[in-house]
């Protein structure tokens, strides 16, 4: 279809630069500072709907953040495709390591974007990917090239937990019914290597809190004598792991589904490179649990993983003090089979029970959701194989990811749908870290591709 590549190229200036403005707005869920702001995103991705060529556009209000809901309905006898994504994005912090302020988009060429890749705070996750899926209907629409029903959810709390989005789901069945979900919230192998992945963790994410005395002590009055909330606190946490880097909890992995060789064998066919891997986090080896590969330790195992600790004094200077509390956050991915809730009382039972007198421990579970993994033999996923061999030229790769999209499952489970994830990302775009950013490759690329999804699962589905 050679008016999808002309559309591009005749919009492509426009097209990136109102993704650079998307950017621009620091639509941070987790911060309260930040509300206006991502209330601000979701009037923006509204607006963006209604001109791509949405027929309705509405903005749902919810106990969090809005949803931005948008349809296309050309014929009810036709196949619907729901498009879920996010509008908010994580926080920036550190701020000081990133190399351009995180909320200021630039294009920056390097050796795996000569292209350029967009450097901003949500440019990959999910801006970036979320956008693209606008274009091409924009694209779709102007060209009379739209085959079927279209409609779109996006939410401006995954980052959080997607807390509120259950019940806008449950509540709106109706309104939401489809013949299958694409998303485009994950990555794939390489530029020259596309996937399509077919299974993403589940996750369970705790804080937790140590208590010792009533108050901060004078280190050398009373060192020795009372427990340290924070010397306990890492003990603890260290004896979470065994020597293998097994996770010692009880009844963990009681559910965990073990890959036959056949799968495993499959798998290790993704191209792969461990020095690549090790040079390009600066890491002289790599770190997991014993018998399995590093691939096999990102996407088919359970990990947990302590994704911040705090407590004392941590200012400039010293100062001896014995701190009455010690935290840290917590967050366990897990695999297909594992309940997430299970999970959570499980860490919680065991973490209070091997705290030793003189301290008292509280888990306080944040979020969480199911592992998915969707089938390769749908009209879905055949489909959207056939679209990325169009356009890459080589079929792609069915893959695993290590990462979580909770409400996954949900869908399956509310709207009797499967998903899609036709994600169009790099590991190296680091997402959730400084200087995350987003090929101007990928962009287009995705929103080329996507056009063809479409296409092929209405004459599939004929």
């Amino acid at each position: 279809m050679k008016h999808i590549t002309d559309y591009i190229a005749q919009n492509k200036e426009r097209f990136l630069n109102e993704l650079i403005e998307l950017l621009k707005i620091p639509s941070i869920s987790a911060d309260t500072a930040f509300t206006q702001d991502v209330l601000d995103t979701s009037e923006a991705v509204k607006k963006r709907l209604e001109e791509a060529g949405c027929d309705v556009v509405e903005i749902h209000e919810t106990a969090g953040y809005p949803i931005v809901y948008g349809e296309k309905i050309i014929d009810t006898n036709l196949p619907t495709v729901l498009v879920y994504g996010h509008y908010d994005v994580q926080p920036a912090d550190p701020v000081d390591l990133w190399h351009s302020p995180p909320f200021e988009p630039v294009i920056k060429k390097t050796s795996l974007h000569p292209e350029g890749a967009i450097y901003a705070r949500g440019a990959c996750d999910d801006k970036g990917q979320m956008y693209m899926h606008v274009k091409a209907l924009e694209l779709m629409v102007k060209t009379n090239q739209l085959p079927c029903n279209v409609k779109f959810m996006i939410e401006g709390e995954e980052e959080v937990g997607s807390n509120n989005l259950s019940i806008y789901v449950a509540e709106n069945k109706e309104k939401l019914a489809n013949d299958v979900i694409l998303i485009s919230d994950t990555g794939m192998i390489a530029n020259d290597v596309p996937s399509i992945t077919t299974g993403l963790r589940g996750l369970s994410y705790v804080e937790v809190e140590v208590t010792g005395p009533n108050r901060d002590l004078h280190s050398g009055l009373y060192g020795g004598a009372v427990a340290n909330p924070i010397n306990i606190l890492t003990k603890m946490i260290a004896s979470l792991h065994d020597e293998n880097n097994h996770i010692t909890i009880p009844g963990f992995y009681d559910n965990v589904e073990d890959l036959s060789d056949e799968e495993r064998s499959e798998m290790a066919k993704a191209p792969f490179s461990l020095d690549k891997y090790q040079n390009a986090l600066d890491i002289a080896s790599v770190y997991g649990e014993k018998g399995y590969s590093t691939n096999e330790r990102n996407s088919i195992r359970p990990t947990l993983d302590v994704n911040g600790i705090w407590g004392g004094y941590i200012g400039e200077g010293a100062k001896t003090v014995i701190a009455s509390k010690a935290f840290a956050k917590i967050s366990m991915r897990l695999v297909p089979n594992q309940d997430w809730k299970k999970i959570t009382e499980l860490f919680k039972t065991h973490f209070e029970s091997i705290a030793p007198k003189g301290v008292t421990v509280k888990v306080k579970p944040h979020h969480g959701g199911q592992g998915y993994v969707t089938p390769i033999d749908t009209i879905a996923y055949q489909a959207a194989s056939k679209a990325y061999e169009t356009t890459f030229g080589k079929k792609p790769i069915p893959q695993r990811s290590g990462g979580s999209i909770p409400i996954v499952s949900l869908f399956e489970k509310e709207l009797g749908s499967k998903t899609i994830l036709m994600g169009f990302g790099l590991d190296s775009d680091a997402i959730h870290s400084p200087n995350e950013h987003f090929g101007v490759w990928n962009y287009f690329k995705g929103i080329e591709t996507i056009p063809y999804f479409y296409q092929y699962f209405t004459e599939m589905n004929k």
